[in-house]
């Protein structure tokens, strides 16, 4: 019976680790409007079959004009774009096709994890989050579908969506030219309050010099007189 529970518990124990490995983002956040670096992580949670694909979708309620994949030996990627109905406005003009997903295709034996490296942007600026919807494909053929959304406030779903929180860019108030300048200045300052002190000291040496030259010369004279 004892042997029983301790199986039991162990079974338990790695079902819950199973169950909270998910496919998801690192890092977790980016900055509005920027060009980031995501990484895809995808964990190979079945026993006796290997991970053979992921595809992650990207959200067209919130388009991403550009995206490139860092390789991944073993792993091909291809990368799908979708015309829009409505053109992204970025600095370097109207943008009309997006990314509308990736997938790769590879190999991944249980109980591993890959991450998936995919530099895009830019980010929109009028949402603060994404939500990518995943595929995970299995040499069994099984599919778990990472798409569910999270609620603000609610339990986690059994198979969460990838989400990418957005933060606020922070506007350049030029503090970072400022304290270049400072330490610039307190740099060149430095140099020029070094050679003030060294001219300082000279003076007083000059100084105590001609006041010993002075005594030294008056002890003279009067030794002078005293013999006459």
């Amino acid at each position: 019976m004892a042997v029983i529970g301790l199986t039991s518990a162990a079974g338990l124990f790695v079902l819950a680790g199973t169950a909270s490995a998910h496919v998801t983002t690192n890092p977790s956040s980016a900055v509005q409007g920027s060009y980031s670096t995501i990484n895809f992580n995808c964990p190979s949670e079945e026993d006796s079959t290997s991970t053979v694909s992921l595809q992650v979708v990207f959200p067209t309620d919130h388009p991403i004009a550009a995206a490139s994949v860092q390789p991944v030996p073993g792993w091909t990627a291809n990368v799908a774009t979708t015309t829009l109905a409505t053109p992204i406005v970025t600095d370097d003009g109207p943008v009309t096709d997006a990314v509308a997903s990736i997938t790769w295709t590879g190999k991944l034996d249980p109980g591993q994890f890959q991450q998936f490296a995919v530099s895009m942007g830019p980010l929109p600026t009028n949402t603060d989050k994404l939500v990518f919807k995943a595929l995970q494909t299995y040499s069994n053929g099984d599919v778990v579908r990472w798409i569910d959304p999270t609620p603000p406030n609610g339990p986690e779903p059994e198979h969460p969506a990838p989400t990418l929180a957005l933060t606020p860019a922070v506007a350049d108030s030029g503090g970072g030219a400022a304290a270049a300048r400072a330490s610039s200045e307190t740099s060149s300052g430095g140099g020029s309050t070094a050679a003030l002190v060294l001219g300082g000291i000279g003076a007083v040496l000059g100084l105590i010099g001609a006041v010993l030259g002075g005594l030294a010369l008056r002890r003279s004279r009067t030794g002078g007189g005293r013999t006459a």
